[in-house]
């Protein structure tokens, strides 16, 4: 009787070790100090570290100063996929945003990523880009933006 209760036991454990595990590249995204009406786009990584498919059922913002775009596709084990937030930098002064995202994993249905940073008309001009970064961020925008269109038409 011993063998069967501990054999069930172990069973469970695999059983709920066995799910979709959200991951961020980064929980906070620092903007800096940046000048009014600068970019304000940013990209939060999203990975599934679990076996099971993960999805993105919805994230929100704390307030509309701040929107978030992102695709509801399944996020396939070991795969990847991006949150693109949004800042309204014509607004002056220090900012700490907080983004609420949900999803199917069940140790972390809803998870909390952040943004911060300084709307200052006094802070240095950022310096260029080089032309792989410029090329990056151009597919990085493309992608997000097509991603976005997606879930729109799901909607």
């Amino acid at each position: 009787m011993k063998k069967l209760i501990a054999g069930i036991a172990l069973f469970g454990t695999f059983a709920l070790a066995s799910a979709q595990t959200i991951t961020f590249d980064k929980t906070t995204f620092d903007y800096g100090t940046i000048k009014p009406s600068s970019d304000g786009t940013r990209f939060f990584t999203v990975t599934n570290t679990g076996d099971k498919p993960l999805i993105l059922s919805n994230v929100k913002a704390s307030c509309g100063c701040t929107t978030p775009e992102f695709s509801q596709d399944p996020i396939m084990p070991g795969k990847s996929a991006k949150i693109k937030v949004g800042y309204n930098t014509a607004i002056n002064g220090g900012f700490n945003k907080m983004i609420e995202v949900f999803s199917n994993d069940p140790a972390n249905s809803r998870s909390v990523i952040y943004i911060k940073g300084n709307v200052d008309p006094n802070a240095p001009d950022p310096k260029p880009l080089t032309p792989a970064e410029l090329k990056a961020k151009a597919k990085e925008e493309k992608k997000a933006a097509k991603l976005a269109k997606k879930a729109a038409a799901a909607k």
